[in-house]
């Protein structure tokens, strides 16, 4: 599948596979965040575009556009705008993105990469055939407080969904009991869950040599057997480039 980015005004954006760090989990003890697989992979889940500048943001409360007061020694064509008031910052892409057929692109902030005072506003767009240009927005959410962005902090990430996949689905739920297998391996490792937390409190013991159950991480049903074959602790995303054939700038 191809993910296409089409550069303007011939200024190419800096765009990068999204990493799994983040610092407030760098900063956890013992960094015990990255012991959560769901967030390290959400955290490598689409391509980061970077912020090509400094700038600070103030909003004085009101829903004007002239309520943001933006702060930053750039170019006026790299400057963050208040285009719709409402304590709301505009970054420009600086480029046309396209899927294939039948694929959005999902647009929003950083996954779990909190910044206080403003909050990522999120876009789902029809990149397989729109020929316009979007902006990253982002909501301030207190008045008089100014929040800074540092050149090449990410500032938005993308990665394309299937269009109809959604409307598709049939939700339904049922009693666990109806699954019996589900059920026997639900059981088993809610009980090895708070033999291990048991554990945890008594000195010398195995749970604190381990520090933290690892099945799931391994991708292991609780008995030990394998979960499913292409189980994954990290994703291996493509950096964007040019196609053999043609020369960037």
């Amino acid at each position: 599948m191809k993910l296409t980015q089409y550069r303007l005004h011939g200024v190419t954006p800096q765009i990068r596979p999204a990493p799994a760090q983040r610092q407030w989990m760098d900063d956890t003890p013992n960094a015990y965040a990255y012991r959560c697989l769901p967030l390290n992979i959400a955290n490598m889940h689409g391509w980061e575009l970077l912020c090509p500048v400094d700038f600070s943001v103030e909003w004085d409360g009101s829903n004007s556009r002239d309520g943001l007061a933006i702060r930053t020694e750039a170019a006026p064509h790299l400057r963050p705008v208040s285009h719709f008031g409402s304590g709301i910052v505009t970054l420009h892409v600086g480029a046309v993105f396209r899927t294939e057929p039948g694929y959005n692109l999902y647009v929003g902030g950083p996954a779990n990469a909190p910044k206080d005072g403003i909050y990522p506003l999120t876009g789902v767009i029809e990149t397989d055939w729109a020929p316009y240009s979007f902006t990253m927005n982002w909501k301030l959410t207190r008045a008089g407080d100014p929040v800074r962005f540092e050149k090449d902090e990410p500032f938005c990430c993308v990665f394309p969904v299937s269009r109809n996949l959604l409307e598709q689905i049939e939700p339904e739920i049922r009693d666990i009991a109806d699954d019996p297998q589900l059920a026997h391996n639900h059981h088993v490792w809610t009980q090895s869950r708070l033999v291990f937390n048991t554990g945890l409190k008594v000195e010398g013991s195995e749970a604190q040599k381990d520090k933290w159950q690892k099945v799931y991480y391994r991708g292991l049903q609780p008995d030990g057997a394998s979960g499913v074959q292409d189980h994954r602790t990290k994703l291996h995303l493509r950096e964007f480039s040019w196609p053999p054939t043609t020369h960037g700038g």
